[in-house]
């Protein structure tokens, strides 16, 4: 137990700093015109690839999965969910065919009556705007 301790000591003490003594293969600019080359370079190399990358991303890996969810997701509803409306709905309509054949008689007689009085007030919206100004100075 006590060597498991050491060694694990020893590793945790020794490896990290291995990771220091790596050589650095990026350096940091010293001037402005270096920082102005290295960040025009860089986005000249993502501007060119990033069309292509993106597209390759949506069409490999993005589209499969929600077209998948879809499927999933469009069988789930069509087996449980929308027969569920489906029953809904007809005890709805059978509610609304039953009340509108009682109410359809005084519906109809509202019509007649609502037609009635729509010609008889349209002689008096057809005066011409002469005889109606006529009507305002008297």
């Amino acid at each position: 137990m006590k060597k498991i301790i050491v060694i694990s000591i020893m590793f945790g003490i020794l490896l990290p700093s291995f990771s220091f003594a790596q050589i650095k293969s990026f350096q940091t600019p010293e001037t402005l015109e270096e920082a102005r080359e290295m960040g025009e370079k860089a986005l000249g190399a993502t501007q060119e690839k990033l069309p292509g990358i993106l597209e390759k991303i949506w069409k490999e890996d993005v589209l499969p999965v929600w077209q998948k969810m879809y499927e999933k997701w469009s069988e789930w509803w069509d087996s449980s969910i929308q027969p569920w409306f489906q029953n809904i709905w007809e005890k709805i309509a059978t509610l609304f065919g039953k009340e509108l054949e009682k109410r359809k008689p005084m519906i109809e007689e509202e019509f007649k009556k609502e037609k009635e009085e729509i010609k008889e007030e349209l002689p008096g919206v057809t005066k011409s705007l002469w005889e109606k100004l006529k009507e305002l100075t008297r």
